[in-house]
């Protein structure tokens, strides 16, 4: 147990999907290690099936803190650094703190928390990052995926794991290019996340100078918003958005007294706060009150959306937005006219993943028909395989009062039969990730293998 005055190390769990994250750290939590372990999920998916399986192998002594309403490098900041402030304030129950990120996370800014924020910066130490590397699949995203490159070039231990799967002279050349992409890393060759334990925790390998060569703006800090402008407001006006990427944008309204221009930055870490709170949707027509409520506007369809600025006299407003303003023709109209921008200010967004690739995830009450299943999951990956990477899920089949526990990566499939179905709990979880997926259809066809 750390005394006071010693940081509590953070180790960093991150690698593309399917590579074995939570397999280790299902190792690290079962080891007879004898420290008391505060572990941090979060998950790509929208239903969340890692954070179980993580809970059923935990000590008592452990706490599981799971974020699955976003990427951990993108709009969930604000959510870690919650999670990591309330560790602080009771840290005599922790010595050590293990940060599950997803496959799809860029390692940069969430290792960037613990170096921009002050409280974090006193209190907690990255001890490094481990990143795990699928031996069978990595050669399939190193040239396409920006997120795989990144999460090797700032590994300080990387694990090529799944090393049954291929041959040893793949294998050499596989840990020839990573060692090409980072020739200062601790390269170790396991099976099915298999390590000692002093090779992963405990290394104080994290070196910031290596990282502020990797990625010069390191140490600046990076933003889950895009853009921000000040604008002054009257009774009646509105913030008018045309149609844009998204079907929706996250925005945040602040009132910023009669200053002629704000200083916008001096908010931005507050702000960054608040785009990690509860969320409410509004519709074109609903009322947006700064100092309000952190918003999801609808911004499907080709119309332009208009949400009225509930304000009771003139007032000067800051708006930040998900999105770059331009992307959605952004403007403020007021009853005499539109509303010039007083300041503004560009954020450059801190991570964008592949428009491509997102997630489905499938939460079903009932059993399923196991040979119903098993033909339209053989089918599926048969033809559309190579563009799902990861899969995983907890499943109710009919006549197995056992929970059916799977993950596959690609073509590659494995479950097995894990603990009974307690009472109230039965239904089936899974989640797909990957590129150009059918939502629903995948929805359609699961449906059509429950008993």
């Amino acid at each position: 147990m750390p005394t006071n005055g010693n940081p509590i190390p953070v180790t960093v769990l991150t690698g593309f999907l399917g590579s074995g994250k939570t397999t280790l750290l299902n190792r690290i939590l079962t080891e007879n290690h004898g420290k008391r372990i505060a572990v941090i999920e979060n998950e790509f998916g929208e239903v969340g099936v890692d954070d179980t399986l993580v809970r059923q192998r935990i000590a008592s002594a452990e706490e599981v803190f799971e974020m699955n309403n976003g990427c951990i490098c993108c709009t969930v900041r604000g959510d870690l650094i919650r999670i990591l402030g309330n560790l602080i304030r009771r840290k005599e129950r922790f010595d050590y703190v293990l940060l599950e990120t997803t496959g799809l996370a860029d390692p940069a800014p969430v290792a960037q928390t613990f170096f921009v924020d002050e409280e974090m910066r006193e209190h907690l130490r990255l001890d490094g990052i481990v990143t795990l590397v699928d031996a069978k699949h990595v050669a399939l995203h190193l040239d396409e995926s920006r997120e795989c490159q990144e999460q090797i070039a700032f590994a300080d231990v990387v694990l090529l794991n799944k090393t049954d799967l291929v041959e040893t002279a793949e294998l050499d050349a596989v840990e020839r290019r990573i060692r090409g992409m980072n020739a200062m890393a601790r390269v170790h060759r396991t099976h099915n996340a298999a390590i000692s334990m002093d090779h992963i925790l405990g290394v104080g390998g994290f070196d910031l100078a290596r990282a502020v060569e990797v990625k010069p703006t390191f140490l600046v800090a990076e933003h889950p918003f895009e853009w921000a402008g000040v604008f002054r407001v009257e009774p009646g006006a509105e913030l008018v958005l045309g149609p844009g990427p998204d079907d929706s944008m996250i925005v945040v309204l602040e009132s910023v007294g009669d200053e002629e221009l704000f200083p916008i930055d001096a908010r931005a870490g507050e702000i960054a706060l608040r785009f990690s709170d509860t969320r409410r949707r509004a519709d074109s027509g609903s009322g947006l009150a700064p100092g309000g409520p952190t918003y999801v506007l609808d911004t499907a369809g080709p119309a332009e959306k208009r949400f009225p600025i509930v304000v009771d006299s003139p007032a000067t407003c800051a708006i930040y937005t998900q999105h770059h303003a331009s992307e959605f023709a952004l403007r403020v109209e007021s009853p005499s006219g539109a509303a010039s921008v007083l300041a503004e200010r560009t954020y450059a967004p801190s991570h964008e993943h592949d428009a491509s690739v997102g997630s489905v995830g499938i939460d079903e009450p009932g059993s399923l028909d196991p040979k119903r299943f098993n033909q339209w999951l053989g089918e599926l990956l048969r033809n559309q395989g190579a563009d799902i990477f990861r899969m995983k899920g907890i499943l109710s089949m009919k006549g197995d009062d056992r929970r059916f526990v799977f993950q596959g990566v690609h073509m590659l499939f494995d479950g097995q039969p894990d603990r009974p179905w307690r009472a109230g709990e039965r239904r089936s979880q899974l989640v797909f990730i990957g590129r150009n997926l059918d939502r629903e259809r995948l929805t359609r066809e699961f449906r059509a293998c429950l008993a």
